[in-house]
This record gives C-alpha cells, structure tokens and sequence, in this order.
C-alpha cells in the first residue's frame, strides 16, 4: 500500500491530472502536490479538481523542499515539474535553475528520507536530440550521435544524469526514469499543439520529419502505474506508430508553407521574441529531422500498452480545437 505520495509540478495540465488520479486513489492515504505558484483549479481560473490533494507552495530551487519530507512520511515521489520552455519573464537561465537544481534539492530531499521507497521522473525523448545521422528508431541503451548542447534537452540529459546517480547510492529505492514524446489531447498547451491551431503551418523545405505523439490520458495511466507499483528502469513512452509531418497538417487541414532552413529559422526567432509561438532550438531540429523510439520495453514491463496510437492522439487534439482533414480524409 501505497501510503503518501509527492508530486511536483501541480500547476501544470499532466501534473495537476496525475495528482488528481491518485488522490481519488483509496489505497493512498494523502497527496501532496508542490509548485511555485497554486494550481488554477485553486484560483479559480479552472483547471484540474485536485480532490483531496493538499498543496504546499515551494520553490525546488531552495532547501525548503526538505521541510515538505520532514513534515509527512513521503514514500513515493512523482516529479512532474520539468519546464521545456522558458517564461518571457524569466528567461532560459531560470529555466534551467529550476530544472536542474530544483531536481538536486528534490532528490538531495529524497537521498535523506527513510520513508521514500519509490521515485518516478518525468524526462522526455528529447534527450536523444535529433540530427540526420540518428538511427532508424532509438531504444534506451543507445547514445545519441549529437548530444543535444542546450536548452530543454540539455537540461533533462543533466537531470537524468542526476537520477541515475541517485538510483546508485539508494539501490533500496525504485526508480522509474520516463522519456516522453510530445504531450497530445484536448487539455494539453505546448508549443507543439500551438504550432498545428496556426492558420498556417511553416515547414522546413526539404524535410518531412517522422514525429510521434502520447495522449494525455496514456501518459496519466503510465505515471500512475509507476506510481503506485515497482518498475524500476528507464521506459520511452509513446502512441504507437509515427506520423510524417506532411501527414499531421493534412489531418489538420491547414495549408503548409514550406521555406529554406535558414528562414524557417529565421521565422522562429521571430515568433518567439513576439511570445506568438515557442521555436525552441531544440524544436526547430525536430521538425527538421524528426524522431522515433521503441516502447517495447515499457509495454513488457508494464504489461500494457497505450489505448491511443499517435495518429488517433492527435486527431483527438484536432477534434478539440475544430480542425480537420478537408472532407474528413484521413492519411
């Protein structure tokens, strides 16, 4: 039985459902989401019910992290609050602030409990980069050709790096690593999702790179399965199939206009200093390149695989925001 349960990361969509998943849970006794600022469903402004989940306002960049675990007996750690995008007004350096050394007081918090059994970390594929010389389909035991140097993937190869570390010196404890793809669903705001509601979706002349989608409701029943039972490793966590880029804006029935590398580049610095859309470094190598990964080991582990292949994920996301194939096809 699984008895308290920390969960970074409330204030955001998939934070604030897994939260609420397993705090409807009967077997756990309490649920206590941490974030810097309260989550909308306690502000007013919507968002997720959390049920019976106590919030306590902590920024992970400090030691006040370590009063959360001394005040309740945690047992199992669900970090959710890695930031793949920095704020307009904080900045790339915040970012990374709170990424990483949030996630070494986090775990600095966990090396010293002698309740945490279980620690379960939100990481991403983005970890694996994205270059022309990657292999057909990544599995987790292979290195990536280009290391990615900075930004959101930079971070969360250093967080990992982390956690590994961590797993070593607390072998008592499991610890379950997740690389997620990119986020789709009707709840979920990412640059990728603002990219396909654009009237018109740029694309890099040339390229036509393969992506993969979770749905936000597989990614919950991951998390909450790691959560609240053992398995131990590191698992990619993806919809299955792949979609070619070209196939995703004809699903979404928006007109592409296709430009040169340097001026779809371009077009992104651009877009992000006007805070219209977030072409991170690491986003304009994905939709050049693309990438895949295998997700046997996670359906072997867990016994399970997800309800929502990519393509379906994200013709649920399209459905939400009205947008289509013209006359409903499908490729």
């Amino acid at each position: 039985m699984t008895h308290t349960v920390l969960v970074t990361g409330v204030s955001r969509h998939i934070g604030a459902r897994v939260a609420s998943v397993l705090a409807a849970d009967p077997d756990i006794s309490r649920v206590i989401g941490v974030d810097t600022v309260p989550p909308p469903s306690l502000t007013r402004d919507g968002g997720i019910p959390l049920g019976r989940t106590e919030f306590v306002r902590v920024d992970l960049r400090s030691p006040d992290i370590a009063g959360v675990f001394a005040a309740a007996d945690i047992d199992t750690v669900v970090h959710m609050s890695l930031v793949s995008a920095p704020s307009r007004s904080t900045g790339r350096a915040a970012m990374k602030e709170h990424n990483v050394i949030g996630t070494m007081q986090l775990l600095g918090a966990c090396q010293r409990s002698a309740t945490v059994r279980r620690v379960v970390v939100r990481s991403t594929t983005a970890v694996y980069g994205s270059s022309p010389r990657d292999p057909a389909v990544f599995t987790e035991d292979l290195e990536p050709p280009d290391s990615p140097s900075h930004g959101y993937a930079k971070d969360a190869v250093e967080v990992e790096g982390y956690v590994r570390g961590f797993a070593r010196r607390r072998p008592d404890v499991s610890v379950s690593l997740l690389r997620f793809v990119n986020f789709m669903g009707p709840g979920v705001d990412s640059p990728l999702t603002r990219y396909f509601t654009q009237p018109v979706l740029p694309t890099v002349l040339g390229f036509d790179p393969r992506l993969q989608f979770v749905h936000e409701d597989d990614a919950v029943e991951v998390l909450r399965r790691t959560a609240t039972e053992d398995h131990p490793g590191t698992f990619n966590v993806a919809g299955a199939g792949v979609l070619l880029l070209s196939q995703c804006v004809r699903r979404a029935g928006r007109p592409a206009l296709a430009m040169p590398s340097p001026a779809f580049q371009l077009l992104g610095n651009v877009a992000r200093s006007a805070g219209l859309v977030e072409y991170s470094p690491e986003q304009l190598r994905l939709m050049r390149h693309g990438r895949a990964v295998d997700t046997g080991a996670l359906e072997s582990e867990l016994g399970w695989r997800p309800k929502f292949t990519t393509a379906a994920a994200l013709d649920d996301f399209l459905s939400s925001r009205g947008l289509h194939a013209v006359g409903g096809a499908r490729w």
